[in-house]
């Protein structure tokens, strides 16, 4: 086989193993905040890429108001150039929505901070405004690839 060709078929096959881009996940763990005589806990599952979006499932239970509770979809605008920024080390806001199981919209925005270069992993900030409330949610997140299939 010439070297070329082997060299082509070698890089076919690593380019077909290899995960997806990096950044194409973002795993946030469990998030809580207070609210008037109760908490509300914020859990989500990894945020998947496609284009400049991250979108994930979100359930939000409010304790001891449980008829509060909702689940739902959120999804976060970090376009390329803001993802750059943030493996770089740098500090990105975003903006996104979400709208719950019953339909109702939900504005989101917030802040990652990263823990160093690379930005993998570090610190978030998020905003979601409900009615005429704001839910305050800090926690940590994880930049990581797509799954392999």
């Amino acid at each position: 086989m010439a070297p070329v060709l082997r060299l082509a078929l070698v890089l076919a096959c690593s380019a077909a193993a290899a995960p997806g881009a990096p950044g194409d996940r973002v795993a946030i763990p469990m998030m809580k905040t207070s609210i008037y005589v109760g908490t509300v806990t914020l859990v989500t599952s990894p945020f998947a890429r496609s284009g400049d979006e991250y979108t994930a499932t979100y359930e939000a239970r409010v304790r001891p108001w449980f008829f509060w509770s909702e689940t739902g979809r959120i999804t976060i605008k970090v376009p390329p150039a803001d993802l750059a920024r943030l493996r770089a080390g740098e500090t990105v806001e975003f903006t996104g929505d979400a709208e719950n199981h019953k339909k109702k919209p939900r504005h989101v925005r917030g802040r990652a901070q990263p823990a160093g270069a690379g930005g993998t992993t570090g610190r978030i900030k998020v905003r979601i405004g409900v009615d005429d409330t704001e839910l305050i949610f800090n926690g940590t997140y994880e930049l990581g690839d797509a799954p392999r299939d």
